[in-house]
């Protein structure tokens, strides 16, 4: 009798044991091992963007524009959406809010707007996605307005600090380009390029 009750206090150790094992597996695939596959096709991201800009060269027809802005002048903040086609490749749209101010005290507003793609590369909870943005920015300065294309290069690097939340610091180059018109025709010698540097937070929700 002594020996068969050994023998279900054995047993029962051996089934709790192998019952909590494929739960405690499960929870270090979902969290505490990093893979490359992470990320799947269908993850998405949902994310706030806060920070600072500085425009930096302003290119005429004629060559470099000394301009009158003065570092730190501005500010931006946005939203953004991502969707994951694979493990590492991502899609997104974004809108943003910019402002800069000027040494005369004027302000310049712009709201570029675009769709993305870009590569993550993980390395365990950290994640550093590299994106290309093409879109279109409204600008407003004093009584003048103008629409046109802008393009944006932007490398990030992000902590994962949870499942559900991660938080990250970029940098990136935008450029403005603006072709204006008089009379309804091209007016080459008002073509100006500007080049603005931001560098700014992120949080990030993913689901």
């Amino acid at each position: 009798m002594q020996r068969f009750r050994v023998f279900l206090f054995v047993f029962a150790l051996c089934w709790l044991s192998l019952g909590a094992a494929p739960a405690h597996a499960q929870e270090r695939d979902d969290w505490e091992v990093f893979e490359t596959d992470l990320y799947s096709l269908g993850d998405q991201i949902f994310s706030i963007t806060l920070g600072t800009v500085f425009p930096t060269v302003f290119v005429g027809r004629d060559g470099p524009i000394t301009h009158n802005f003065r570092p730190p002048v501005g500010g931006l903040i946005s939203l953004g959406y991502s969707y994951f086609l694979g493990a590492h490749v991502f899609l997104g749209l974004d809108i943003s809010f910019a402002f800069n101010r000027t040494i005369a005290k004027n302000m310049y507003f712009a709201v570029p707007f675009g769709i993305y793609g870009g590569w993550q590369f993980l390395f365990r909870r950290f994640e550093f996605p590299v994106s290309l943005m093409l879109g279109m920015a409204p600008q407003r300065y004093v009584d003048m307005r103008y629409m046109g294309m802008f393009m944006r290069l932007r490398g990030s690097a992000f902590y994962r600090f949870s499942p559900e939340w991660s938080f990250g610091l970029n940098t990136d180059w935008s450029w403005y380009p603006q072709r204006p018109k008089r009379d309804g025709k091209p007016f080459p010698e008002g073509n100006v390029d500007g080049m603005v540097m931001g560098v700014t937070l992120s949080a990030r929700y993913h689901f």
